[in-house]
């Protein structure tokens, strides 16, 4: 399989002759929460053929973008981690997140896996630089967490070192108690500081249409429509 590029001195083309293969995108989008196995990352991703996914790894690795490490003793595995530069995707996926989300109605992100909370509770702060934060994050039995820090949001896996607040449960649930508010907290278990809550719900920023339909479906408190 040969790569396709566009060839434009064009810096956004650039980019899009690097990642812009399907699949590289989402790829990423794992490897921005943490190292991960192949067989990990091929199940994570969803649907990407074998030989497609090693593809698109080669030329990320190629790239600089991604890199191979081998785990110490007594792992002794080898996993796909992002390097500095691939890194630097974190904020314009996250952008385009967002702006993805205007494409979206809540009927699409009900069944959202567990495996993509971190990434949506990310996608859906927009904090002030002066907020610090660490979000603990625990679902069907996967801990993640999302930093917020310098006007960013950040999500990774795995358990935080002394998180601020800790919301426990399914992931819409977890998503609602931030939209919707106080009607839904009996559905998540909340460790830590609960007055953070409010200042939390101040920076969630979603397109009014998407809060309009969380608020008429999970604003009594009800996690399915009627």
């Amino acid at each position: 399989m040969s790569r396709r590029i566009y060839g434009q001195e064009c810096s956004f083309a650039t980019a899009l002759d690097t990642v812009g293969e399907r699949w590289s995108l989402l790829i990423v989008r794992e490897l921005l929460l943490g190292p991960l196995r192949f067989s990990d990352l091929a199940r994570l991703v969803g649907g990407a053929p074998t030989d497609v996914l090693t593809k698109r790894l080669r030329d990320l690795e190629e790239d600089g973008i991604v890199q191979r490490r081998d785990l110490d003793p007594p792992a002794s595995a080898r996993v796909y981690e992002l390097t500095e530069l691939g890194r630097g995707l974190e904020q314009p996926m996250v952008a385009m997140g967002r702006w993805g989300m205007r494409l979206q109605r809540l009927a699409d992100v009900l069944d959202l896996p567990v495996g993509l909370l971190p990434s949506a509770v990310r996608a859906i702060l927009d904090p002030p630089a002066d907020a610090a934060l660490t979000i603990g994050l625990r679902s069907e039995g996967h801990a993640s967490y999302v930093r917020v820090e310098g006007g960013v949001a950040s999500a990774r896996r795995g358990e935080p070192v002394a998180p601020d607040i800790t919301l426990s449960g399914a992931p819409i649930p977890i998503l609602a108690v931030l939209v919707v508010g106080a009607a839904v907290e009996n559905q998540v278990e909340i460790e830590g500081n609960r007055d953070l809550l409010q200042p939390l719900r101040s920076m969630v920023a979603i397109p009014a249409r998407l809060r309009e339909e969380a608020v008429e479906s999970f604003g009594a408190g009800v996690l399915s429509p009627g």
